[in-house]
């Protein structure tokens, strides 16, 4: 998903104005983009005069971080190195599911480029 880097924003509605779906809005003098409505054309990072709108892969570290801050605060709630060492395990099983849910929808998303 696209996102806006607030620091590099300077609310000049750019973003805004060409977005086709109306998934971005200005607040607290910063464009902000509704992931929810967001269609992915690129106009926005295309058209941004300060580049404030950025891809999502250089987020990549971010969401590491915040997977391992999430298991660590799950850890709190586990006394013994045994119950720590299977929640470590069960996370591990939840994030390879999500890497085949990710990779799976790649391979359906290649074979939709066959029906275009």
């Amino acid at each position: 998903m696209p996102w806006v880097n607030a620091d590099a924003c300077i609310a000049c509605g750019v973003c805004i104005e060409e977005c086709p779906v109306g998934a971005i809005a200005l607040v607290k003098d910063t464009a902000e983009i509704n992931d929810e409505e967001c269609i992915h054309c690129g106009r926005c990072h295309d058209v941004c005069p300060n580049e404030a709108v950025r891809h999502d892969g250089e987020r990549i570290p971010e969401e590491i971080e915040a997977n391992l801050a999430w298991t660590r605060r799950l850890l709190k709630h586990f006394a013994t190195p045994e119950e720590k060492g299977a929640l470590v395990e069960r996370m591990k099983r939840h994030f390879a599911k999500q890497k085949k849910v990710a990779e799976q929808t790649i391979q359906r998303l290649d074979s939709l480029g066959d029906t275009l």
